[in-house]
């Protein structure tokens, strides 16, 4: 039967859009699913602050009567105008063993993406740097994140046979917990904090540090972020939804602040714990008793695993040893918890100052990803 495509035209659509990820993946082991209410703020309109920049639609692909795909189409107008680029993302993307339906999903997107005057289709990106970005091409055995793409080797041999080229790589590492704090760290961290006259900060209220550095933690982020690859800056809207969304549910033993003596924030560190076998096990789903298993991961389990969510340091600082001081602060945490090894999530391939903060640490490069491109003709 002829492929039928489907744009997503209310919430029982938008549930299927969102459903055909979990039965897709639901027999892999790696695979880790989206949290069902996270998916739905982030892909409505009238919920996610990002459509003050973005434009979206979203398509589902059925062969024999069955959805067989998934895509979003997204224009980042933001993005665009910085990067001087007529691009039209590619998101969200999910498809069966079926060349023809992954074909097209594409042929879909790059439409709508010439009807609105755009020259190239990118992706998988999301509407910012926030959303999932990068395809993975290698790691395949490794057990997902909360925070990156998974999906089946597949993929990427679909985009080539359609012509697609790499357009940026991510690299992605297990690092160690060591049992003792590297002695250049230590030497480092001394340095520095007498040098800038450097105070660490913490807290263990999520309310407080909300009030006192909410703002100022994501300004940091559009400040040492915006010369990223297809970084567009946080809106208010969207920094006041982060801070309503995740400062309240981390653990701030895990939060380190690095602040002049005049409590001007130069460099954060978050870090949280695992929450990727607490998704698998909750389906994706909160009720009726997926909140157990993420609240047990979160606050109740000794974590194994956490993921490194954010480092930033102001670009002035960048390279004068102040990732020395965030970690001298967080792997006495990491020890008293019982961590084994952080995931790094994606760092941009061509990224040597963050790669280099982990050659002091035994770690390992286990999960590749990139971006793809074409040109629209």
């Amino acid at each position: 039967m002829a492929i039928e495509i489907k744009k997503v035209s209310c919430k029982k659509d938008l549930k299927k859009f969102i459903r055909f990820n979990y039965e897709l993946y639901k027999n892999n082991k790696y695979a880790v699913p989206e949290l069902y209410p996270d998916m739905v703020e982030t892909l409505s309109k009238d919920l996610n602050p990002a459509f003050e920049f973005c434009e979206a639609d979203y398509f589902i692909a059925y062969k024999d009567g069955k959805i067989a795909g998934r895509i979003a189409a997204i224009i980042n107008s933001r993005a665009n105008e910085k990067w001087k680029t007529n691009s039209v993302r590619f998101g969200w993307i999910d498809f069966i063993e079926d060349f023809e339906v992954a074909q097209k999903l594409i042929e879909t997107v790059e439409q709508w993406g010439k009807e609105r005057g755009m020259t190239e289709i990118v992706g998988p990106l999301g509407f910012t740097d926030f959303d999932y970005e990068g395809m993975l091409t290698e790691g395949y055995d490794q057990l997902g994140t909360m925070a990156a793409i998974y999906n089946y080797p597949y993929y990427p041999e679909y985009m080539q046979r359609m012509g697609f080229v790499e357009d940026t790589e991510w690299v992605e590492f297990k690092i160690y917990v060591p049992d003792a704090i590297p002695e250049k760290h230590q030497r480092i961290t001394e340095i520095v904090r007498k040098k800038f006259n450097l105070q660490v900060k913490k807290y263990k209220s999520g309310k407080k540090i909300a009030k006192e550095y909410g703002q100022e933690i994501f300004q940091l982020l559009n400040e040492s972020y915006k010369d990223l690859y297809g970084f567009s800056e946080l809106s208010p809207r969207q920094i006041d939804l982060y801070i309503k969304n995740y400062l309240p549910v981390v653990d701030l033993d895990m939060v380190t602040l690095i602040t002049q003596e005049d409590g001007t924030l130069i460099g954060v560190g978050i870090s949280m714990p695992s929450m990727a076998r607490a998704l698998q096990k909750a389906k994706g789903k909160m009720f009726p008793f997926g909140w157990f298993h993420l609240l047990k991961a979160l606050f109740i389990s000794k974590p194994k695993v956490i993921d490194l969510l954010l480092v930033a340091i102001k670009p002035e600082f960048q390279g004068k040893g102040i990732n020395a001081l965030l970690f001298s602060d967080l792997i006495p945490v990491y020890q008293k918890k019982g961590v084994v090894y952080a995931e790094s999530n994606p760092e941009l391939v061509m990224n040597n100052k963050v790669q280099s903060q982990w050659s002091y640490f035994d770690c390992e490069q286990h999960k590749r990803r990139k971006t793809f491109k074409r040109e629209i003709k």
